[in-house]
């Protein structure tokens, strides 16, 4: 059983780019878009990119092992979604050549601690926050 929804998983599958955010060894925040995708077999999300190994959000993961991704639209007229994955975070040597023959193999993979969704699960602008247990 999968800690995201069925709809927070068609939702994800759906879009093409959120925005990481990691913390630098000096403290400071770092948020950059990027692609992703969740991936069913770790239950996780997979961030992936073209020079991923040379990236600060890789050196700031190897770091301090946390990171977060949100991914938000808007359909119209005004119906805002988003969900904010919080988790650990890890930097794996594999797994980034599923976004395509240009992305490294490198990724980063964020396995949920907390998960803030909203306009998904419920169609209207409502909040749904939970943990995640370990």
């Amino acid at each position: 059983m999968s800690v995201f929804t069925d709809k927070e998983i068609s939702y994800l599958a759906d879009q093409r780019l959120g925005r990481i955010a990691t913390v630098g060894a000096d403290g400071q925040p770092h948020v950059v878009p990027t692609s992703f995708r969740y991936n069913p077999g770790a239950d996780a999300i997979d961030v992936g990119g073209m020079r991923m190994s040379q990236t600060k959000k890789v050196r700031d993961v190897g770091h301090a092992g946390r990171a977060s991704i949100v991914v938000d639209d808007v359909l119209p007229p005004w119906q805002p979604r988003m969900i904010e994955i919080r988790g650990t975070a890890e930097v794996l040597p594999v797994g980034g050549k599923v976004f395509g023959d240009n992305f490294e193999d490198t990724i980063v993979r964020i396995r949920p601690t907390r998960i803030i969704a909203f306009g998904i699960d419920s169609g209207d602008l409502e909040r749904n926050a939970r943990s995640v247990p370990s």
